[in-house]
């Protein structure tokens, strides 16, 4: 259990700031974190060959050159472990590789939950009751997440291929599509896709700060979206965002109805199908989030993620909730 443990990862924290620190150690850290998986190289010719693959927790399909990734964790609406991360950054990796597709979605399935059985869900955020057992790593899941299949959907893969002059990443747009909530790490994957849609019936929030923790990059990346106010606002207050409200806009790119879902996820895509998408999003990334930014960002966040998750309130929080799911 996390009340039970020593603190390693408080050393890890201290260890790994220092290497995201340093100009030519945090660099390429942050470089091999952007290569492509093993799991993911194994796998790709079979994603090639049959357009499918099926994790236990995302199940990319490859239709109409779109890859299509589904959350189905359905027993817990999509509430994030290291599984989750595992086979979220294969999928975004296959995605990627696979010269087939020219744009991904993300979407959440249908839930087996009570509360929501039969209904289409996003994301419940970080699973507080693994948090409370111990089973949240800082490496595994709370840097691996943000330095692996995050950035990369930001800046793609790093491959080695002989001849390609031009880059040596491989990078393609990204669709979104919000059904019943986007809570916790599932409203911060939306501040890095390149068009987001909401079900008119949807909402959003980032209550981290509640919880006790730092909502991974969310305080790096929401202001440029929000602004200063309404930021801090829904980081350090908690405010949550309804589709239906004025100030949803800011965050996406299109409220539907929940019965056209569907058709408006497929314009989206259609509308990223262009020869300059790709040159074009490269670049208001680079302006947005210049490398540089982002690698001192996660310098000091690796430091004091660590301290929270050992901190006598949150250590209290996630074992009340803990509590209640047992």
């Amino acid at each position: 259990p996390q009340a039970d443990k020593e603190g390693h990862e408080i050393d890890q924290g201290i260890f790994l700031r220092a290497v995201l620190s340093s100009p030519l150690a945090g660099r390429h850290l942050l470089d091999t974190m952007l290569r492509p998986t093993p799991r993911a190289v194994r796998l790709l010719p079979e994603f090639i060959r049959t357009g499918i693959v099926e994790m236990e927790a995302v199940r990319i399909e490859r239709h109409n050159g779109v890859a299509r990734l589904t959350m189905c964790r359905d027993d817990r609406l999509n509430a994030e472990d290291d599984q989750q991360v595992d086979d979220m950054e294969t999928a975004v990796d296959l995605a990627l590789l696979d010269p087939a597709v020219h744009a991904g979605l993300l979407r959440g399935g249908e839930m087996s939950h009570p509360r929501y059985r039969g209904r289409r869900v996003f994301s419940a955020g970080i699973n507080l009751k693994n948090l409370s057992s111990g089973d949240i790593s800082l490496v595994d899941f709370l840097l691996r997440r943000e330095l692996g299949y995050i950035h990369k959907l930001i800046r793609g893969i790093l491959v080695d291929q002989p001849g390609r002059w031009h880059s040596p990443h491989i990078e393609k747009p990204w669709v979104a599509a919000v059904d019943g909530f986007a809570i916790g790490g599932g409203a911060q994957l939306l501040l890095v896709f390149d068009h987001v849609l909401a079900s008119a019936d949807a909402f959003l929030s980032l209550p981290a700060a509640k919880e006790g923790i730092i909502p991974g990059v969310a305080n790096f990346r929401l202001s440029r979206f929000t602004g200063p106010r309404l930021s801090r606002q829904i980081i350090l207050e908690g405010r949550r965002i309804r589709a239906s409200e004025p100030d949803a806009r800011i965050l996406v790119d299109e409220v539907v109805e929940p019965d056209g879902m569907d058709d408006a996820i497929e314009r989206a895509l259609a509308r990223l199908d262009g020869e300059a998408v790709i040159a074009n999003r490269r670049m208001l990334n680079l302006a947005e989030e210049p490398p540089e930014a982002f690698r001192a960002y996660m310098a000091e966040f690796a430091l004091q993620q660590a301290l929270r998750i050992y901190g006598e309130d949150v250590i209290q929080k996630v074992g009340r909730f803990g509590a209640r799911l047992t």
